[in-house]
């Protein structure tokens, strides 16, 4: 099987068969599979449940696998009628009609496993090309798990609410954003991420979203257990758990409603994950993950922009409130209102520009304030009275 060649989902379905054994499994096994696997920490370094070889895969191949694995595992616990491949493609399209999707031209036509393929290839391939593999660790790969979730919804409700999606995003960009802030010293790398969640969490008003608010959004047990999966994570990014942190891990589990060895055991598990692989995961050997993030995202931002030049300038002029706010932004920083008003505005042209819908994505958001801080140089300097060309 050959994940990066057409076929390989109608491959892998026909080698597990009907009767595996990890469709039998019951799902708090499964979910421990997957985090042991890499797939709830966004690094994807076996398959799941070790259904099938690795072989030579890439981590993104396994990727691919595990998505699929972890959709055929909850769809077979359920008791729909509609066939596998059909089920998945209908919950992509449930999303896009509430909200416009990158997956949208393959969301068109007759359901195959090849359109399939296309929709997790995209969804796989774009998020490494986003961020980089330095900085796939919570925030974008690791989000994978949230369609999952969200998967399930949809098979038990026969339908998927955009307000689910918002509210486990913004749950996760809350708590993620305590935890970091957490730490009882902060040091410049500290500093810089917190900064960079702050201007980019994008479904809450004008306030972040509250930490006892992100709790109440929390209610499925493995939706507690992600959610805490996620804050261990967090904690890790500098392979230090302060006294700070340890306390609001556990703070945390007990907001959670988790008992106390389940705290303890996800601690230990992200532990001995990270311990254990350490030299075969790139966030681990990033001494700068927030420069990291920046320089090579800041390379296909202004690539995407450039591109679509033209376009998006006939898009700025034709909003005013927009362009008004986007040239005061290169003489003063705009307040929380018109931060929001800017990514508000500036996702609802993307909308009309299919090769910027890639800022729709979950996570797409945290590219905002770089999509802001470049717009300004590759428009016409009328744009901007003040430049000075190089």
């Amino acid at each position: 099987m050959n994940p990066s060649s057409s076929g390989w989902i109608k491959k892998l379905l026909k080698e597990i068969g009907s009767n595996h054994p990890f469709l039998s499994y019951d799902e708090d096994r499964f979910y421990h599979d997957l985090r042991y696997c890499g797939f709830i920490y966004g690094s994807n370094l076996t398959v799941v449940s070790e259904v099938t070889d690795k072989k030579d895969l890439t981590e993104e191949e396994i990727c691919k696998v595990n998505l699929c694995l972890a959709f055929y595992y909850t769809y077979r616990k359920s008791d729909s009628e509609i066939y596998f491949i059909d089920s998945v493609i209908n919950f992509y399209k449930s999303i896009n009609e509430t909200k416009t999707s990158f997956f949208e031209d393959f969301l068109i036509g007759k359901k195959s496993s090849d359109q399939l393929e296309k929709i997790i290839h995209k969804r796989i391939q774009i998020d490494a090309n986003i961020i980089t593999k330095n900085f796939n660790y919570f925030i974008i790969n690791a989000l994978l798990f949230v369609d999952v979730l969200a998967y399930k919804k949809y098979l038990e409700d026969h339908t998927i609410s955009i307000d689910y999606l918002k509210n486990i995003e913004a749950a996760i960009g809350s708590i993620s954003l305590s935890v970091l802030n957490s730490k009882v010293i902060k040091n410049q790398y500290d500093e810089s991420l917190i900064k960079l969640f702050e201007s980019s969490l994008r479904y809450q008003d004008n306030t972040h979203l509250s930490y006892k608010t992100a709790i109440s959004y929390i209610k499925s047990k493995h939706e507690k257990y992600y959610i805490l999966d996620l804050a261990c994570m967090a904690t890790w990014t500098d392979a230090v758990i302060d006294f700070g942190e340890e306390h609001f891990l556990k703070k945390l589990g007990k907001g959670l409603k988790l008992e106390s060895s389940v705290i303890l055991n996800s601690i230990n598990t992200i532990n001995t994950f990270y311990t254990n692989n350490k030299d075969n995961i790139s966030l681990l050997s990033s001494k700068n993950i927030v420069q990291s993030f920046y320089n090579n995202s800041s390379k296909m931002v202004v690539k995407l922009i450039s591109r679509n030049r033209k376009r998006l300038y006939q898009e700025l002029k034709d909003s005013k409130e927009l362009m008004v706010l986007l040239t005061q932004s290169t003489v003063r920083d705009l307040n929380k209102e018109e931060q929001k008003k800017v990514q508000e505005q500036l996702l609802d042209i993307f909308k009309s520009i299919p090769s910027l819908a890639i800022f729709m994505l979950p996570g797409g958001a945290l590219l905002l304030p770089l999509v802001v801080k470049f717009i300004p140089k590759l428009l016409p300097s009328a744009f901007d009275e003040n430049r000075i060309e190089d």
